[in-house]
């Protein structure tokens, strides 16, 4: 009869990121049946997803690192191929982001969040570290490429998940202070011509974000609301499916992209910091793992796929609280979805990979 400790070697699964995974996916089940109103057949299908994802994350684990460093380039070639055909064929309410496969939807900027990362991992660690002038500025086209293209779809959310996946490839790879003082001014100076190349509906949730009152049943709703379902959780909640705000359909979105303002509403405060507790979690396994990475490119893989988990939720619970604009990122394994969902347990699979291919096993 095998060890445990022999299974989970050739099962290649971290037991602690596994926990925090499972644990993650069963509140987004719990907080989704309130959100849907009771709504069984979004949770089954939701659930349907997770397994879908655990068996996505299973299957990525069991190739070694060095294997899915090698097919960076050709999922990169993929989807930008796929982001060009969207822009003919593409379906969605006013933007062109889905293909529809007959059986289901497909969102192809999602191979993005792990195809920018892992190329620029591959391409840079080709070369010594810190990177050059030439590789850093030839890492920035492999990024933006794809950015541009999902922005001009428009989905700006994603478009800033994929940039920030491979910026944290360039950071981690060990930039000079000059370096990156000089990318902080670049991006400063990009500020002003970006502004005019937004949609109008775009710039308008950003000047919202200054001021929502200015149009409290506009563009001002869906942050008022989310605020005040927010703020009427207070310490420990109203109790489960005991929201006002979700269940009287005051809040929009409520099992999508605000579905945080759920949680802090039926859970108050405590809910919401044991949430935060767990996403810390995962993400500091994470770290940890790429720290424990047995090559440079594994490690930079490993970190920027922790690091933009963490961009994920910083983005979303921001946009919630009215911190930041709403830009369409939804709660990583709470919100309702497919691709997304699938995306981050690939990326999962990856961490566990690095983690479990190396010749020396290390807690």
């Amino acid at each position: 009869m095998d060890k445990p400790e022999s299974l989970r070697l050739r099962l290649h699964v971290d037991p602690l990121l596994l926990a925090g995974i499972l644990m993650l996916g069963a509140a987004g089940l719990v907080v989704l049946y309130s959100a849907t109103g009771a709504d069984q057949h979004m949770v089954v299908r939701q659930g349907g997803r997770m397994l879908l994802g655990l068996a996505v994350m299973a299957g990525v684990a069991q190739f070694k690192p060095e294997t899915l460093i090698r097919l960076a380039p050709w999922l990169y070639s993929a989807g930008l191929i796929l982001l060009v055909v969207l822009n003919f064929i593409g379906t969605g309410r006013g933007a062109h982001r889905w293909l529809d496969l007959g059986v289901g939807r497909f969102q192809p900027a999602e191979i993005m969040k792990l195809a920018v990362p892992m190329t620029c991992a591959r391409f840079l660690t080709a070369g010594d570290l810190p990177p050059s002038w030439t590789r850093l500025a030839l890492s920035g086209v492999f990024i933006l490429l794809p950015v541009v293209l999902i922005a001009m779809q428009p989905d700006l959310g994603t478009a800033v998940l994929v940039m920030a996946a491979g910026g944290f490839v360039i950071f981690l790879a060990g930039l000079s202070w000059r370096a990156m003082l000089a990318l902080v001014l670049v991006v400063a100076a990009s500020m002003v011509p970006l502004w005019s190349l937004l949609h109008d509906y775009q710039r308008q949730r950003i000047l919202t974000l200054l001021d929502p009152q200015q149009d409290p049943l506009g563009a001002g709703y869906h942050i008022i609301q989310s605020v005040i379902a927010v703020g009427s959780g207070g310490l420990f909640g109203k109790g489960w499916l005991q929201g006002t705000q979700s269940r009287l359909e005051f809040l929009p979105e409520r099992h999508t992209d605000f579905i945080f303002a759920v949680v802090c509403e039926e859970f108050g405060f405590a809910g919401a910091a044991l949430l935060i507790a767990l996403y810390l979690l995962i993400i500091a396994r994470g770290l940890s793992i790429a720290a424990g990475a047995q090559d440079h490119a594994s490690r930079l893989l490993a970190g920027s796929l922790s690091l933009t988990l963490f961009i994920y939720v910083f983005v979303n619970m921001g946009m919630v609280v009215g911190q930041l604009p709403v830009v369409g990122v939804p709660l990583p394994m709470i919100s309702y979805g497919g691709s997304s969902l699938v995306t981050l347990m690939a990326a999962f699979g990856m961490l566990m990979s690095v983690h479990t291919h190396r010749k020396k096993m290390l807690f």
